[in-house]
């Protein structure tokens, strides 16, 4: 039986925080512990936010934590061609659509939906798209996407169920409820998901089960603010063909307020920890980690 493979996968649009530190640790020492391989994976898709001294960091600070990984680093920015066979894949089985709102006109649309009864929210607080590209003429969305217009290609969730048997996962770890042993996903919760937008061919819900399979990944192990992300992963994996690993997810890092630590709390920052004077080991004591 091949080893297990685990992964820390974090995006270059920012430095390292106390959060990261404990999920790359987690993840090491998990493959360690099970004679596995851990990989760093690079998910730098969002060209606007992600920089090149981020990325540096990223392995400068893992290092210093005394962590190792195999090499080459797979970068997401490096593969998109990969993600658009996926989307073209979905494409021909008629699970794709564009939509061609702006943030603001979606905005403006839930407003009015909201008017006579809430609008629903997905796992994260993001309202569901609420607009009505989907019923729009194949003529009409052609004529608008080679007139240029901006747009996102949406998954049908509706249509996307209807192909797939019930989904479900056995969870390893605790989602944020306490869930844990055979979960059932929803992803019915996430709406008509975003897949690729017109100048980016993927997102991270699609880049992450393609990553994922392409590097034989058996172990996710993440944060529970991904949890019911797993719903979504579920059935794209289902869709596409490609096994399903494990998962399990980790409790959160918090600060001081009891907040999930974000990338511009300079205070939990490693680089900001490390110019203190703080050691590895500490890091690891922090984190609630043994050495």
């Amino acid at each position: 039986m091949p080893p297990p493979v685990f992964r820390f996968a974090p995006s270059p649009n920012g430095y390292l925080h106390l959060g990261h530190a404990y999920s790359a640790l987690l993840n090491f020492d998990l493959a360690r512990a099970s004679g596995g391989r851990f990989l760093l994976r690079i998910e730098d898709i969002d060209a606007t936010r992600c920089r090149p001294e981020f990325e540096a960091a990223i392995y400068e600070d893992l290092a210093w934590l005394g962590i190792s990984w195999e090499t080459p680093v797979r970068r997401q920015s490096e593969h998109l061609s990969r993600y658009r066979e996926a989307v073209e894949i979905l494409a021909g089985l008629g699970l794709i659509y564009p939509s061609f709102e702006s943030r603001a006109e979606i905005a403006r649309l839930v407003v009015q939906r909201e008017a006579s009864a809430p609008w629903p929210r997905d796992p994260d607080g993001a309202p569901l798209y609420p607009g009505e590209a989907k019923s729009l003429p194949p003529d009409e969305r052609n004529r608008l996407i080679g007139e240029g217009m901006p747009y996102a290609l949406r998954l049908d969730m509706p249509k996307a169920l209807a192909r797939t048997e019930e989904l479900a996962w056995q969870e390893d770890g605790a989602g944020p409820g306490g869930e844990s042993g055979v979960v059932a996903a929803h992803p019915e919760a996430w709406g008509d998901v975003i897949l690729a937008r017109k100048e980016t061919p993927t997102s991270y819900h699609l880049s992450v089960v393609i990553d994922d399979a392409l590097q034989g990944v058996t172990d996710v192990v993440r944060g529970q603010d991904l949890f019911w992300s797993t719903s979504v992963h579920l059935l794209l994996q289902q869709l596409l063909g490609i096994p399903q690993p494990a998962y399990r997810h980790h409790r959160l890092v918090a600060d001081s307020s009891g907040q999930k630590l974000s990338k511009s709390t300079a205070a939990t920052g490693l680089r900001e920890l490390r110019g203190q004077g703080a050691s590895p080991a500490e890091i690891r004591r922090i984190v609630g980690l043994s050495e």
